[in-house]
Parts: structure tokens; C-alpha cells; sequence
């Protein structure tokens, strides 16, 4: 059975997704916020993803780059924006599909057995297992090693290790793991941040003062490089 997770702040579109997919087979998850979407998504694992653009507390743009943090679940979004720009902004987030509302239920329908089938057939994904220097990190059994000797990190700690790795090389801004990692309403909040990525360096860097594997992007944000 494929588990959908509905995003939506019109509980009338929820109300009418869930009725729709239930009669198909599909179980249903919903959530009315983008903070609720990110802890469902995490609970519930679901198959794919709908995805409003205009959620009360995150724009939706901001729900996928967090789920893209962690997950290649496809994600549809369903979005009252029509103008390519939006279409582009969120097809580049990492979203898989765009359709506009009003919207068809029989096409939607057909959006989303299509992006099942074309996430059953894609590629595994790259290894979760990053080697740098003499530091190891397993992303599937949330370990990191150093000179074979286990580190210990903190849930806070390895939820940003985490998001950087899988975002290898790229700039996460300090807004997105801010809100991926403590919710909306710490998105200002970039002294949590600091304080952090140096318990992190002194546990992974061999120079902490000079890192090298956790880099600062000055009032952007952050690079892990590997």
C-alpha cells in the first residue's frame, strides 16, 4: 500500500485529497503547516509527497529543501501560483512535478502514479558512507568514527551533520538548517548555529581554529566539504 503525504492549509483540499486517495488504496497523512509536513514526512516515511507552495508558517520551497535534506521521495507540488517563475523556484528546489488549482482530481491522480513509478525505478542513491582523512561517517547507521574511535554526538548535533553531508559540497543557508532542524520560529536564531558548528569542528576538525571539513559562508551560511 503507497503512503501519501498531503500538505495543504485548505482543510477542504485536504479533506477532498484524503477521500479521493482513500478510495484508491492509498493511506493518507496530512498536515496543514510546513513544520507539521517536516515531522510527518520524518514519522511516516510516506512514498510521495503533495505539496501547497502556501503554507501559514514556511513557504513551500522551504518544506522541500527541508525534505530534500534527507529523502528523494518524489514531491508534487499543488500550488494556487501560476507564474513560470514559481514553477521554476520550486522545480529547482527539488520538487518533481507542478500542477496549478484549480486542478483535476483524474490529473493529479495521474501525476502522482506517474512519480511513484519513476521513484521505484530511480538509481540508489550514492553511498552513505563518507570517508574524509581519518574521519568516517555512516549516514545509515548514524555513526560518525574518528581514528576508528567512536564520536559521540548529540541528536542536535548529528540532525546538522546530517543536512550538510547529504548536502555535500552546496551552501545550506543558516535559515534552512534552522528551520529543518529546530522548526520555524528559531529561523532567526543563528547564535544556536554558531555555538553548535564549534562543538561540531572540536569533535571532527583536526584544527578546529583553521576547519576544513565544516566551512563557514560568511552571513550565508554553511559547506560541508567531504
Amino acid at each position: 500500500m503507497t503512503d501519501v503525504l498531503a500538505v495543504d492549509d485548505d482543510p477542504q483540499i485536504l479533506r477532498a485529497l484524503r477521500v479521493n486517495l482513500v478510495a484508491r488504496g492509498y493511506t493518507v497523512h496530512t498536515a496543514s503547516t510546513g513544520a507539521e509536513a517536516l515531522r510527518a514526512a520524518a514519522a511516516h516515511k510516506p512514498d510521495v509527497v503533495i505539496l501547497d507552495l502556501g503554507l501559514p508558517d514556511l513557504d513551500g520551497t522551504e518544506v522541500i529543501h527541508g525534505l530534500r535534506g534527507w529523502t528523494t521521495m518524489p514531491i508534487i507540488v499543488l500550488s494556487a501560483r501560476v507564474d513560470s517563475i514559481d514553477k521554476v523556484i520550486a522545480l529547482d528546489a527539488g520538487a518533481d512535478d507542478y500542477v496549478t488549482k484549480p486542478f483535476g482530481m483524474d490529473e493529479l491522480l495521474a501525476r502522482l502514479r506517474a512519480a511513484i513509478r519513476r521513484g521505484a525505478a530511480a538509481p540508489a542513491t550514492s553511498s552513505n558512507e563518507i570517508t574524509v582523512g581519518s574521519l568516517a561517517i555512516d549516514l545509515a547507521a548514524k555513526q560518525v568514527t574518528r581514528d576508528g574511535a567512536t564520536v559521540r554526538l548529540t541528536p542536535t548535533e548529528w540532525g546538522i551533520l546530517e543536512l550538510l553531508v547529504r548536502n555535500a559540497g552546496k551552501l545550506v543557508t543558516q535559515k534552512h538548517i534552522l528551520t529543518t532542524i529546530w522548526g520555524p520560529e528559531y529561523e532567526n536564531e543563528s547564535h544556536y548555529l554558531r555555538v553548535y558548528l564549534a562543538q561540531l569542528r572540536r569533535k571532527l576538525e583536526d584544527n578546529p581554529a583553521r576547519p576544513r571539513i565544516l566551512i563557514t559562508e560568511p552571513g550565508m551560511g554553511y559547506r560541508f566539504i567531504g
